[in-house]
């Protein structure tokens, strides 16, 4: 798995406190922006994340790279909304090689299970070039193809989006290839925005678990308070 940031709002934290501060400001935002200091931007986001009023939130978004993840990752990736994506084609993009598949690693543990599985993936692999030269278009031939072959993604999410997907993701109940993703994703952003992304991630950094009986049983360390 290769992810990338390849942009975000600059200064994000400085964006969003200068949208939410304009809303009882009587200067416009350009002014907060450049006027704002470090501690009333903290401040600024520590009202709008603490009060749920994080419509804010939504003014700043990053844009990442996913490279070597399945099909099944990306199946469940963007089933989360207010979200964009362009992936790479199954359609447009024909394979004259056999590609990578992602191995669980529950699979990859058992030395026989791991042969059944390559020999599956091959065989699915054979039978797609075989139409493939019999003249059927990829996006035809491409119904044999596996979940677990390698994709190409770009993502772009708003923060708020961005907190709700670490929220669910990063869960040790999470499937471990998103989960994975998330956790990447998460270090990656929380070295553009420390204070905004202090507290991200599961649910449980913040407080009881939602997921009541399903719970893991083992929580996350709580992650420190805002000043």
């Amino acid at each position: 798995m290769d992810v990338r940031l390849l942009y975000h709002t600059p200064e994000p934290e400085r964006a969003i406190a200068a949208a939410a501060r304009l809303c009882y400001a009587p200067v416009g935002a350009a002014e907060l922006l450049e006027h704002m200091t470090d501690d009333a931007v903290k401040r600024v986001l520590k009202t709008v994340i603490t009060s749920g009023h994080t419509s804010t939130l939504e003014h700043a978004s990053y844009t990442f790279a996913i490279d070597g993840v399945s099909r099944a990752l990306t199946h469940q990736l963007v089933r989360h909304r207010l979200a964009s994506y362009s992936q790479q084609s199954q359609r447009y993009v024909s394979y004259a090689n056999e590609p990578t598949f992602v191995v669980p690693p529950s699979v990859a543990a058992d030395p026989a299970i791991r042969e059944v599985f390559d020999a599956a993936c091959a065989s699915a692999f054979e039978s797609y070039r075989a139409l493939l030269d019999a003249g059927l278009p990829p996006e035809d031939a491409r119904y044999l193809l596996p979940n677990a072959m390698e994709t190409k993604i770009v993502v772009t999410m708003n923060v708020r989006e961005l907190l709700h997907f670490f929220e669910l993701r990063c869960c040790k109940r999470a499937q471990w290839e998103i989960r994975e993703l998330a956790l990447e994703m998460l270090r990656l952003a929380e070295e553009t925005a420390p204070y905004l992304f202090m507290d991200a991630g599961a649910a449980c950094r913040r407080g009881p678990c939602p997921e009541g009986k399903m719970a893991c049983g083992d929580p996350y360390p709580k992650a420190p308070k805002r000043d």
